[in-house]
């Protein structure tokens, strides 16, 4: 049944969300998750996007907290090996992990926390008066409900709710408010990555490789493969596949025969609705017949490649983008910038998969450093008890290529459920909370905030 009478209401179960319901809900108040298909997960489960990258920098771990006691549940159930080397070299590690799994750990995580759970739900209106939301309507299988709320958290990845409550928002880059393509991940069985692993050896020319060389490719137990570019364009040339894409790129799950591959692309996305996205599931979900016939044809190792699995639905990289009481902006990220009001740190490079074509544009942290990410792009001037987490928190355009991925939107989750029972408990708003006690909170439950860290 749903109450009346939450503290603390969010709103998607993705990473971020996860992370903020359990979080809030361990700070001792009533928490309502609402999350509109039958499992928890976001994009990690929903859309097959794996692995998990990345945790670090260079030189030091910077994602920790929630996030990390994630995948320290995950190596103890075998169904990820931790943090392992690149061997692509894009960024220090990536994390594989088993999808099944991670959907019942969270499940069962939330649930130890006394965070309340509705399934198969979304939120469909939103009560606002002076700038403070007061209800929620909310779309169930038995009908419409309507909610009192005290806080929201806004983990729908796409604003929905900030949307909805006439907060403003960004879409896309400047000129023409294309986004970056949507993606629709496929998972592949009984793949021989010992004939991947020789025959990288013979032809490295043909991959992206990291800093350990060749060598790296067999010293790793799991692969992450970027390359045989010679054999995408000749199947791009033959008319075997039509797609923007200039390379083939895979990711061992934790089983050596299993990969996810990460390689359809829907670009010009320019509009959030359903009609597009109709559009995109089928335009990705026919690349992918084409892409696994192509593999199977051109590609050592995939001969006997079979397809086991698809995204649940297309991912997307990005969508609204909040005008928040500070945007994150790309000079940020760059010259790794720290905050005094920081409540996670990334390090993820920025990351710009062409809005209307092949290409990839990559700007990497000076230094081999991280930069901070501030309370204040989490919140906006409009609607005073709104949280906004995960991917759609305010940035510009090039800064979101680097805040949209898994591990800091769990960072992110954990700050804005914290936050939110903070303003909760003390019958304010999240503005209102004392930095510094939400940060010493924060640091006491492991999340990394750097060197601000010292001070508190």
């Amino acid at each position: 049944m749903v109450r009346n009478d939450y503290d603390v209401v969010v709103v998607g179960g993705g990473s971020s969300g996860v992370a903020a319901a359990v979080c809030a809900a361990r700070q001792g108040v009533r928490v309502l998750l609402i999350e509109r298909y039958g499992f928890l997960g976001g994009t990690l489960t929903a859309a097959l996007v794996a692995p998990m990258m990345t945790f670090h920098s260079p030189t030091e771990q910077v994602v920790s907290g929630f996030a990390q006691e994630i995948v320290n549940h995950l190596v103890a159930r075998n169904a990820s090996p931790g943090h392992i080397y690149d061997t692509t070299g894009y960024v220090p590690t990536v994390t594989p992990f088993d999808g099944e799994a991670l959907k019942q750990l969270e499940l069962e995580l939330c649930l130890a926390a006394g965070v309340e759970l509705l399934l198969h739900a979304v939120v469909v209106g939103v009560g606002v008066a002076a700038g403070h939301i007061e209800t929620l309507q909310i779309q169930t299988k038995d009908g419409l409900h309507t909610i009192r709320v005290g806080q929201v958290v806004d983990a729908s990845g796409d604003a929905d709710v900030a949307a909805l409550a006439g907060v403003n928002f960004a879409f896309g880059r400047p000129d023409d408010n294309l986004a970056q393509p949507a993606t629709l991940c496929f998972k592949l069985s009984q793949v021989d990555t010992q004939q991947i692993r020789e025959y990288i050896q013979a032809h490295p020319e043909d991959f992206r490789i990291g800093p350990r060389g060749v060598q790296g490719f067999v010293d790793t137990p799991l692969l992450s493969v970027s390359g045989f570019y010679s054999h995408i364009n000749q199947a791009r040339q033959a008319g075997e596949v039509s797609l923007d894409r200039d390379q083939v790129l895979f990711f061992n799950t934790p089983y050596p025969d299993e990969v996810i591959v990460n390689m359809t692309r829907v670009t010009k996305v320019k509009e959030l609705t359903s009609e597009f996205l109709t559009l995109a599931e089928v335009e990705a979900r026919r690349q992918v017949y084409d892409l696994t016939a192509f593999m199977q044809r051109r590609l050592p190792g995939f001969a006997a490649a079979r397809l086991v699995a698809t995204g649940t639905q297309i991912g997307l990289r990005e969508t609204r983008r909040i005008e928040g009481l500070y945007t994150i902006t790309q000079d940020d990220v760059i010259s790794g910038r720290q905050f005094d009001d920081c409540i996670a740190r990334n390090a993820y490079p920025i990351d710009i998969h062409s809005p209307d074509g092949d290409g990839v544009v990559t700007l990497r942290i000076e230094n081999e450093g991280a930069y901070a990410i501030p309370l204040r792009a989490l919140l906006n001037s409009q609607v005073d008890n709104i949280v906004v987490t995960g991917r759609c928190i305010s940035t510009t355009h090039a800064a979101h290529a680097s805040t949209r991925l898994a591990p800091v939107c769990m960072a992110l989750g954990q700050a804005a459920g914290t936050v939110a029972a903070m303003a909760a408990k003390a019958h304010s708003t999240p503005e209102q909370v004392p930095i510094r006690q939400l940060q010493r909170q924060l640091v006491a439950d492991g999340a990394d905030l750097g060197a601000i860290a010292a001070d508190l």
